[in-house]
Formats: structure tokens, C-alpha cells, sequence
């Protein structure tokens, strides 16, 4: 069975800078017909955003940085943040509210596609969500159980 998930921007940022941490080799090596990852275009400008930071902590040169950014985003399916309806940020508010409205469109995607799972390496969002009854969202440990991961 096929699994899908909506990817928040600090699954990424840890991939990015530990490519070799079981995350990392996951999502790198995750199996097509096993998984599945989203990511609203949200993210791309997210990344960019804090790019500088990237490679300042990863200490890591810029062209690496960016090869292992297009493996990477390779492996996900961009999903423009415009064709989410509008019902589906709504019902996303309150739950990212008072966390970080940055969340917001992250929540709304996986809403939107309804069969998936946020994965969140957030443990302010993740212990939010969970806490507001939202039973869509994972974090790396849960990964781990359901892909059997050591």
C-alpha cells in the first residue's frame, strides 16, 4: 500500500542539511510505489528564503546544496498553494493559530488532498495539532513505525 504525505519545510531543512540521517536517506531513497510526497509551492520560496542560513549551517558548498536540493525536489509533487480552496485554509486557522500562521498552508494542502499525512518536523506544530484532535500529522518517529525504520 502506497502512503502519502505532505512534507512541511523543516523535513526538508533536516534533509538538506543531514542527507545521510535515516530522514534524509528516506526521502532520497523513497520508493515510488511505497510513498508519495507533496508540497505546496509554498515551500520552494520558503527554502529560498532562508538559503543563506542552508549553507551556513550545513557548511557545505552552494552548488551541493542545490544538486541535493533538485534530488530532493524530485521526489516531491509541487502543489500551487492558488487551486487550494479557500474553505480548506479556513478550516486550517484554527489549528495552526497561535503556533505559526507560516503552517497554515501546509495544513490547508493536506486537507485538500484529504488521503494524505503531514509530516512535520515542527514539535511546536506537531504537539499542536495532536493536542487540537488533528490526527493527520507525523512526525519522524511515526515514520519510523509505519516504514519499520531503525
Amino acid at each position: 500500500m502506497r502512503r502519502s504525505f505532505v512534507l512541511d519545510s523543516n523535513i526538508i531543512f533536516s534533509a538538506l542539511l543531514n542527507s545521510k540521517s535515516p530522514l534524509g536517506k528516506f526521502i532520497i531513497t523513497s520508493n515510488i510505489d511505497k510513498v508519495k510526497f507533496y508540497a505546496p509551492e509554498y515551500l520552494s520560496i520558503e527554502i529560498e528564503r532562508h538559503f543563506p542560513k542552508i549553507i551556513q549551517i550545513s557548511g557545505m558548498e552552494e552548488a551541493e546544496i542545490r544538486r541535493l536540493l533538485l534530488v530532493l525536489f524530485d521526489k516531491i509533487e509541487f502543489v500551487s498553494d492558488q487551486i487550494i480552496p479557500f474553505e480548506f485554509y479556513a478550516k486550517s486557522v484554527p489549528l495552526v493559530r497561535g503556533v505559526d500562521m507560516d503552517d497554515l498552508v501546509f495544513v490547508a494542502l493536506n486537507e485538500y488532498l484529504d488521503s494524505t499525512l503531514l509530516w512535520t518536523g515542527d514539535k511546536e506544530l506537531y504537539y499542536a495539532l495532536e493536542n487540537r484532535g488533528y490526527s493527520k500529522v507525523v512526525n519522524f518517529e511515526k515514520i519510523k513505525e509505519l516504514f519499520d525504520i531503525d
